[in-house]
């Protein structure tokens, strides 16, 4: 078993950078069962064996239907892509998190949270915390597309961006989005409380609509 869990380490490596590993489902959960990984690394993990060969990565568009969802809806809501774009999003959500005021290389929800300074006010003490666990959720898509220039700059943007991303990208932490609870520091509104939870399309598996329901 010891032997196992440290060819699985080699692989697991080889995998998260990019390269050519073919290990069989069987392989794979053994492997999971020595490294002792948790259901999320679990899941990574198979998703990094079968991947192929990947195009190169292209900005997604939101189809039509999607977008008059989106801007129908009364309490915030966008959707985002799988380099964490954010591609659209309704008036609720402009006037909690601004979107539109920002230039369009920077409408991104990684960047915002770990790099803007607005972003870290509206968090106020749960930024640490809301960043860290962002991180750990791009390793995720990440991985999936490593060595793509377009999720290579992305990485260099929130390393300079942000001085604590290195430390929480080192620990090589996975995990999922699920639904839960943000508060914020709104600069006009004051505290504010949501739920959210998040929805992945139909129409393209790379689009993601996360809604928030303002409660207390």
């Amino acid at each position: 078993m010891a032997e196992l869990a440290g060819i699985g380490v080699d692989w697991y490596i080889r995998l998260e950078q990019g390269r050519s590993v073919r290990p069989s489902a069987t392989t794979i959960d053994a492997l999971a069962r020595a490294l002792r990984l948790s259901k999320a690394e679990h899941t990574h993990l198979r998703a990094l064996a079968k991947d192929g060969d990947r195009r190169p990565f292209a900005l997604e568009a939101v189809p039509p239907a999607i977008r008059r969802v989106v801007e129908s809806l009364n309490q915030p809501a966008y959707v985002t892509g799988r380099r964490w774009n954010v591609l659209a999003w309704n008036k609720a959500a402009e006037e909690v998190f601004a979107f539109g005021r920002l230039p369009e290389n920077e409408r991104n929800t990684l960047i915002c949270v770990l790099t803007n300074s607005r972003s870290r006010r509206l968090f106020g003490a749960s930024w640490a915390e809301e960043a860290r666990r962002i991180a750990t959720q791009f390793r995720r898509t990440h991985d999936l597309w490593a060595g793509d220039p377009a999720f290579l700059d992305l990485q260099a943007r929130l390393r300079r961006g942000c001085p604590e991303f290195d430390g929480w990208w080192g620990t090589h932490d996975v995990s999922v989005s699920v639904a839960g609870r943000k508060e914020f520091n709104h600069p006009k509104r004051g505290r504010l409380t949501f739920e959210y939870a998040t929805f992945q399309a139909n129409d393209d598996p790379g689009l993601k609509l996360i809604i928030y329901t303002e409660i207390g």
